[in-house]
């Protein structure tokens, strides 16, 4: 009985710890979202200076809808995902002991 119960205490301990990775995995996925979206923001600002080109609004206008799109994705990919991480966190140490019978 003893082995079952640390069994079940390594068990927890792993899956909450796989847990907080997958968490700051998501995090990290929308920071990057983030960094992407404002570079292109970035573009989009600095389009006129380096381009000497009439139409050049155009491609403003192509750089900001292209940051917004991923600012608003990042934002939504970061909350689906965490809502099916708290979701799979009620499950921690639902597993079956029978598997790890001998």
């Amino acid at each position: 009985m003893e082995l079952n119960n640390k069994i079940n205490k390594d068990l927890i301990l792993r899956e909450k710890l796989a847990l907080q990775r997958t968490n700051l995995a998501n995090q990290t996925t929308f920071l990057s979202f983030l960094r992407t979206a404002l570079y292109f923001m970035v573009a989009g600002l600095s389009i006129r200076n380096l381009m000497n080109v009439e139409n050049s609004l155009y491609i403003e206008i192509v750089f900001f809808l292209t940051a917004a799109l991923l600012f608003f994705f990042g934002i939504f990919s970061f909350v689906k995902n965490k809502k099916s991480i708290s979701e799979d966190e009620k499950h921690i140490g639902n597993y079956q002991m029978e598997y790890y019978k001998e």
